[in-house]
């Protein structure tokens, strides 16, 4: 090496540098040898444990690895289970539109195989109008505009079917827009499913109208000997004044008939006194009077009726609970020809609101029920208590019978629940009864009473002024 030339540390060779050999006479002193070959030995020792440790840490990651992709393949196996058994569509795509991936609930409802429509834009797999609107779709959803649901119409074997469809953006770990995920849900079906669900629906109010209507009407034919009852005196009352009537009438034609002819005073006043028209004068008032009274009597009944079996709802107004409630005992009690003692414990007058005619209703089921109820009970008897509670009408209808099983109580406004032998009951009448009191703003619950025997309590809102049982008038 020139004399003139430095070598710097960087540019001394190794041997030299560790002092394995002289830099003047380029030998290795025997002491150097010895360190050299020491120092040698012990960097194989490194590098073969470097090497050694490097291996290790491949293996331990070879293992790693291959943990985790046994892991990557079952969850891959396990969303591939999850896609494939999903009714609903579903749908992968890039950025531009194409199909990166379907389930089988697309390829069962589209026409295209699953070689056929991956790569391709999935917009060719719609209506030609809703293919450029699922454009416009994905261009908003690049814009960073949210779709929630669109309906859209794919091309499948029976024709455009409509799918509801839900469209969120793909979205790398950068943020940046790489694809969108379309779920969507065949409604075709789902809108005819509605339809005859709708349609069985309205089948299904018409006969329960049907039914109602039929359970009025029923209730009526049970109180036909009640009512003609009822009808029967005034009637005759009617009857029998009418027949004066015409009685009176015809000796007043016989008497005017001797007037025209022209008879003597002494005459007409013999006529008179045979025909007795004075007291005839007097009586011919009464008996207009009566049978007024019977033809309205009749009037209130007919209307009555007319209420109890109209189809609307009828208008709520106040009425006396207690005068409802007397006719409505009145009617069964007479239409079944019943022995049974009826008492009744109310003040003079108790106002309620409600429909009085459905109302009245009610009552007539309760107290026929009760009747029912009674058929093998050696000393029966039914009360019907009517009082007022915290702003509301009570109307206890008590029986001494057999009382209701807390297992029947608890569906015993049930529609078509009946105790009764069939062809007896149709099992709508409480039903009824409990629907008719909840549109009225009152509420119908049964109960047993301790001392035997059910109690069912009609409650309805009390007309303002409307007095406690035991004030004074």
């Amino acid at each position: 090496m020139p004399a003139n030339v430095k070598m710097t540390t960087r540019q001394c060779p190794l041997d030299i540098y560790f002092g394995w050999r002289d830099p003047k006479t380029m030998k290795q002193p025997e002491l150097t040898k010895r360190r050299a070959g020491e120092f040698s030995e012990d960097v194989w020792v490194e590098v073969l444990r470097s090497v050694d440790q490097t291996y290790k840490e491949l293996v331990e990651n070879q293992i790693e690895l291959e943990k985790r992709n046994t892991e990557l393949e079952a969850m891959r196996t396990f969303m591939t289970s999850i896609t494939e058994a999903m009714t609903d569509v579903l749908v992968v795509c890039g950025m531009e539109g194409q199909v990166l991936e379907v389930n089988q609930a697309l390829l069962n409802l589209s026409a295209f195989d699953k070689d056929e429509i991956l790569g391709a834009p999935l917009f060719s797999a719609f209506a030609d109008d809703d293919a450029a609107a699922l454009k416009k779709d994905f261009a908003s959803l690049r814009n960073g505009n949210p779709i929630k649901h669109v309906e859209r119409l794919l091309k499948t074997c029976d024709g455009p079917t409509p799918l509801d469809l839900s469209i969120t953006a793909r979205i790398d770990a950068r943020g940046r827009y790489i694809g969108a995920v379309l779920i969507g849900r065949p409604v075709g079906e789902l809108r005819r499913a509605y339809q005859e669900m709708e349609a069985s629906h309205n089948a299904l109010m018409e006969a329960q109208s049907q039914l109602v209507h039929s359970e009025k009407l029923a209730s009526l034919g049970r109180l036909l000997a009640g009512v003609a009852h009822e009808l029967n005196n005034p009637i005759s009352f009617v009857y029998g004044n009418t027949h004066a009537l015409e009685r009176y009438s015809e000796k007043f034609e016989r008497y005017f008939e001797q007037v025209e002819s022209g008879a003597s005073r002494e005459e007409l006043i013999a006529l008179r006194r045979e025909l007795k028209l004075d007291r005839a004068v007097r009586q011919i008032r009464s008996a207009v009077s009566g049978a007024l009274e019977g033809a309205e009597r009749v009037r209130d009944i007919v209307e009555s009726l007319r209420r109890l079996s109209a189809d609307g709802d009828g208008t709520i107004e106040t009425f006396d609970l207690v005068e409802t409630t007397s006719t409505a005992a009145s009617w069964v009690i007479k239409g079944r020809a019943s022995t049974i003692p009826v008492e009744m414990d109310a003040p003079g007058e108790a106002l309620t609101f409600g429909r009085t005619g459905h109302i009245q209703q009610v009552i007539m089921n309760l107290v026929q029920n009760a009747l029912d109820a009674l058929e093998d009970v050696a000393d029966p008897r039914i009360d019907l208590i009517i009082k007022r509670e915290d702003g509301e009408t009570v109307l206890d209808v008590l029986d001494n019978g057999p009382g209701v099983p807390e297992e029947i109580a608890l569906k015993i406004f049930d529609p078509f629940f009946t105790t009764k032998p069939v062809g007896k009951g149709t099992g709508l009448g409480l039903s009824i009864s409990y629907k008719i009191v909840d549109e009225n703003g009152g509420t119908l619950s049964v109960s047993n009473r301790p001392e035997g025997g059910a109690r069912f309590r009609l409650t309805l809102p009390a007309a303002t002024g409307a007095k406690n049982v035991g004030d004074e008038a």
